[in-house]
């Protein structure tokens, strides 16, 4: 292995891996070297898009099939945006073959398969992360700072987020997010990991002892044997009192919010997902005054903004280029970070509990 450049690959052709494709050209610390799919000419087509717009210099070379790109001998870590319903066997072939893992999410079709994925990478001693972009940004650095200094907030009592696009009809008709073989969660792991991962963030990853959630909707599109999540919403109790709710939706126009509620304030971040366009990053802190004087009711509005610098998106100083670089310099280390694999396995533990609920008419799921 080089000891300056994680070298990379790029384990099928998504349409997420080409933000990716930039992310790792922008590390500074990796370099594309092949991207592999089920034929060399989808590769050679995918990489010629890609390179029009953000030429890699070398270019990647084009791979046809997945054993060859898993195999081949110049390649540190595979970035693996294939479907979940295929994700585990090629992760799994991965880590077995000594290739570091970043993996899309959702990580497995439930939380079986991603354990099996992260004993296989633990077995072979290589990193396992999933491709939460907004868990590596100078933002949640912040906001970590604001939640433990307990003056913006105080005690935490109740996280409520929502993470939605309204989808074209062709989308539901013969997108690969309709199909219950490829994306059997629908929804729930396109966006609601999201939702989780955010709640079990701001409680330092304490799981929830319970989980009701509903299925508002679920369709699949004409060649799926089955329906998945359209819409769905999830209510979360904690052992110590907090409670969470998030939705997620293909059928409400974006929103990507949350709200973090307490004791002395609450504090909202209306991007959490995907960041605004821009040079800077942040929050606001909310800390309103209500006061009753006989007649007059005075609400007065008590807001800061804490923002960084950091650029929403196709900088080197993005979430998702940091994502990289992170990843690139646990490659390069040499010593694998068992959080990243721990928190995947726990988000997913999560989701499997809220769609379980949702398919028994709400029933409350222990964890």
């Amino acid at each position: 292995m080089s000891k300056e450049i994680c070298r990379w690959g790029i384990l099928g052709t998504a349409g997420i891996a080409r933000k990716n494709w930039q992310a790792i050209r922008l590390s500074g610390n990796g370099e594309l070297v092949a991207v592999g799919s089920r034929t060399e000419e989808r590769a050679a087509e995918y990489i010629a898009e890609n390179q029009a717009q953000v030429p890699h210099d070398p270019p990647p070379r084009p791979i046809g099939g997945y054993e060859e790109m898993i195999a081949a001998d110049d390649i540190d870590a595979l970035y693996i945006p294939l479907p979940t319903g295929v994700r585990k066997e090629f992760a799994i072939k991965a880590a077995q073959a000594g290739k570091h893992v970043l993996c899309e999410k959702p990580c497995g079709v439930n939380a079986d398969e991603v354990r099996e994925i992260v004993d296989a990478c633990e077995s072979s001693g290589v990193q396992f992360m999933d491709g939460v972009m907004f868990m590596h940004s100078d933002r949640l650095v912040a906001l970590r700072a604001d939640l433990d200094s307990e003056e913006a907030v105080g005690q935490i009592k109740r996280i409520a987020t929502q993470f939605s696009f309204m989808a074209p009809d062709d989308f539901l008709e013969e997108n690969i997010r309709m199909h219950s073989e490829l994306e059997p969660l629908g929804s729930l792991g396109d966006l609601g990991w999201y939702n989780i991962r955010m709640i079990l963030w701001t409680l330092g990853y304490e799981m929830p002892i319970a989980v009701r959630s509903r299925m508002i909707r679920q369709a699949g599109r004409p060649d799926s044997p089955d329906a998945v999540p359209i819409s769905l919403s999830s209510e979360l109790v904690f052992a110590g009192g907090v409670t969470a709710s998030f939705y997620c939706s293909f059928e409400t126009e974006h929103q990507q919010w949350v709200n973090i509620s307490g004791t002395k304030g609450h504090i909202t971040m209306n991007d959490f997902v995907l960041p605004y366009f821009g040079a800077e990053v942040g929050f606001n802190v909310e800390q309103a005054e209500f006061e009753v004087d006989v007649c007059q009711f005075h609400m007065e509005r008590h807001s800061r903004r804490v923002a960084v610098h950091e650029h929403g998106d196709s900088h080197h100083t993005s979430q998702e280029t940091k994502l990289f670089r992170c990843f690139g310099d646990l490659v390069l280390g040499g010593t694998p970070d068992a959080h990243w694999p721990e928190i995947a396995l726990k988000t997913q533990q999560v989701l499997d509990a809220c769609l379980v609920s949702a398919r028994d008419d709400g029933r409350e799921v222990t964890l």
